[in-house]
């Protein structure tokens, strides 16, 4: 990848999956003209083929990297902190690796001001950082770290798709498919499905209801 200026652009892939890693992403561009001209937008108002031909034609242009905090690691961590502050520390550790003079984020906390202090904190070099929410919707360079974001947790869900031999769908609580693999599996085996979250609320209620069994 080739040195540009230093002006970078993060993005966190959604902080809820059930099954699967959080992705965080992060890009660097000399500017956003070349984005523009791709047609980059929320990648969520993609469908994943064209999310794919995005990714691609974007790491040509930019220097980027990704974090994937897989569903084990997300349970450890959530033992001492929040999912807020996992979410900090993985802005913080893309930001560390791209080292910008200016970051632009899309907020993960109702407060972005708070977002933006809660990051500093955790970095031992000076940068300026614009927070806001839903900045994927307002910067392209954003959206385009989003693309990158999503594009490797589908790649991710794909593998687990494989390993599990099922279509579980995305992977998320709100997904009929991904809730009913989880209670099928339950049941058949006893146990949590490969690279679920333990620590999240849905699987909690199933435990809560007796549907998990004894599982840890």
């Amino acid at each position: 990848m080739r040195q540009v200026e230093n002006r970078s652009y993060c993005f966190c892939s959604p902080k809820g999956p059930v099954i699967g890693p959080m992705v965080f992403a992060g890009i660097t561009v000399e500017d956003d003209t070349l984005l523009k001209k791709l047609g980059v937008k929320d990648s969520k108002r993609l469908s994943p083929a064209r999310r794919g031909k995005l990714a691609e034609e974007i790491k040509k242009i930019a220097e980027y990297e990704t974090l994937i905090v897989t569903a084990e690691e997300i349970d450890e961590k959530r033992k001492i902190m929040t999912i807020n502050d996992v979410e900090v520390e993985g802005f913080a550790e893309i930001i560390k690796r791209l080292k910008p003079s200016i970051v632009y984020a899309d907020a993960a906390d109702v407060d972005e001001e708070r977002f933006k202090n809660d990051i500093l904190k955790k970095l031992d070099f000076e940068i300026e950082i614009i927070s806001k929410h839903k900045a994927d919707n307002i910067y392209p360079v954003v959206s385009a770290a989003s693309i990158i974001a999503k594009t490797t947790r589908d790649n991710e869900i794909e593998k687990i798709k494989e390993e599990t031999g099922a279509d579980f769908g995305s992977g998320y609580p709100s997904d009929v498919r991904t809730i009913t693999f989880i209670e099928g599996w339950v049941k058949e085996k006893g146990t949590l499905p490969p690279h679920t979250r333990k620590s999240w609320k849905t699987v909690k209620r199933m435990r809560f209801h007796g549907k998990a069994g004894s599982f840890s």
